[in-house]
C-alpha cells in the first residue's frame, strides 16, 4: 500500500487558512462562485470586489478560497491561466438541489473532516494529528517537533510559528477557543459538531475514540472507497487491519475503535449493493472488491450518507 503523505507525490502543505478554522457557510460561498463551465474564476477573490461579494475581510475571503480547495470542493490544477474547477464532490453537495447546500446535515462535517485528515488535502497537520499521534493525551509540543522534522525531510523551509498557527488552526478547529475576541474570530467551527476531540485540562487534548452515531455508513463506505483508491487501487481485497490501523484509513481518521469498525463492514455489502463484501473465511478478514470503478461508488456512497 502506499503510504499517502511519504509518497513523492504528495505535497506538504501549512498554511492558507490565514488561522481562521472552516465555518459553516464559507464552502457554499465559494461554490456559489460557479460559471455555466462549471468553473470558478481565480480572480473572484483576489479583486478588490471580494470583499463585498463574500461579506467578510479580506484575510477570510483568502480563507474561503484555501478551505474550497483544502475539502475538494474546488479543484487547482495549478496553472493561473486555468480557472479552479468545481468537483464532482462540491456539486454533489453544495448546488442548489444538491445533498446539502448549506452545511446542515452533521454528514457534510464528516466529509470536510476526510477530505483533511484522510487525505491531507493542503493539510499535512491535520492529517499528521488524527494519524500519527498516537499517545492517549498530546500537547501542541509534543505535535510540534516531530511534524517539523517530517516538513524539513521533505524539503520544506518552514518556520516555527508558521507551523505553530498550522497546529493551533487544526486544534481550534475542533476545539473551539473561548472568550474574548470577535463574534466571527469565536464562532462554532465546522468541525466543532463532530466531538472528536477534547481539551481534558489546559493545554493538552485527547481523542475521543469509539463508535461514532453521527457518522453515517454511507459516509464510513465513502472514506473506505476513497483510501482504497488512493493506497491500492490496483488491489481486489484490503485486510481488515489496513482499514482499521492504516496511515489515513477509516479507523484510525474517525478514530473508530476496533469493533466499530467491524460493525460498519459488516453492512458493507448491503449498502453498496454487493460492489464491497466482507469477507471473513480461512482466518481472513478483508474485504472483497467486485466493482473495478471506485469512484463511482465514492460518489454513490457520498450520496448514500446523506439518506
Amino acid at each position: 500500500m502506499e503510504n499517502l503523505i511519504e509518497s513523492a507525490a504528495y505535497s506538504p502543505a501549512f498554511s492558507g487558512h490565514e488561522t481562521f478554522p472552516l465555518r459553516q457557510m464559507w464552502l457554499k460561498k465559494a461554490f456559489d462562485q460557479r460559471t455555466r463551465e462549471n468553473t470558478v474564476d481565480r480572480n473572484v477573490f483576489l479583486s478588490d470586489e471580494a470583499i463585498a461579494r463574500f461579506g467578510v475581510g479580506k484575510n477570510m475571503v483568502s480563507a474561503i478560497r484555501h478551505w474550497a480547495l483544502a475539502c475538494r470542493v474546488l479543484e487547482d490544477y495549478r496553472d493561473t491561466r486555468i480557472p479552479y474547477v468545481v468537483t464532482p464532490y462540491g456539486d454533489a453537495i453544495f448546488s442548489d438541489s444538491g445533498l446539502d447546500p448549506f452545511s446542515e446535515h452533521l454528514a457534510t462535517a464528516w466529509f470536510v473532516h476526510w477530505c483533511l485528515a484522510g487525505e491531507g488535502n493542503r493539510a499535512t497537520t491535520w492529517f499528521w494529528m488524527f494519524n500519527r499521534v498516537s499517545s492517549p493525551a498530546f500537547t501542541r509540543d509534543d505535535v510540534h517537533a516531530p511534524l517539523m522534522q517530517f516538513a524539513l525531510k521533505r524539503g520544506q523551509k518552514l518556520s516555527a510559528s508558521t507551523l505553530s498557527r498550522d497546529i493551533e488552526t487544526c486544534i481550534r478547529s475542533y476545539v473551539p477557543r473561548a472568550g474574548g475576541g470577535s463574534p466571527e474570530d469565536y464562532a462554532e467551527p465546522l468541525l466543532g459538531e463532530l466531538g472528536l476531540l477534547q481539551e481534558e485540562q489546559k493545554g493538552t487534548f485527547a481523542f475521543r475514540r469509539g463508535p461514532k452515531i453521527t457518522l453515517p455508513d454511507g459516509m464510513f463506505a465513502f472514506a473506505l472507497s476513497n483510501y482504497w483508491r488512493r493506497t491500492a487501487s490496483a488491489e481486489s481485497s484490503l485486510a481488515f487491519e489496513a482499514i482499521a490501523y492504516g496511515d489515513g484509513s477509516p479507523g484510525r481518521v474517525f478514530k473508530l475503535d476496533e469493533d466499530s469498525v467491524a460493525d460498519r463492514l459488516f453492512g458493507l455489502a448491503a449498502l453498496t449493493n454487493g460492489r464491497l463484501v466482507w469477507d471473513d473465511t480461512a482466518g481472513l478478514r478483508q474485504v472483497i472488491r467486485r466493482d473495478e470503478d471506485l469512484s463511482a461508488v465514492e460518489l454513490d456512497m457520498l450520496r448514500a450518507a446523506y439518506v
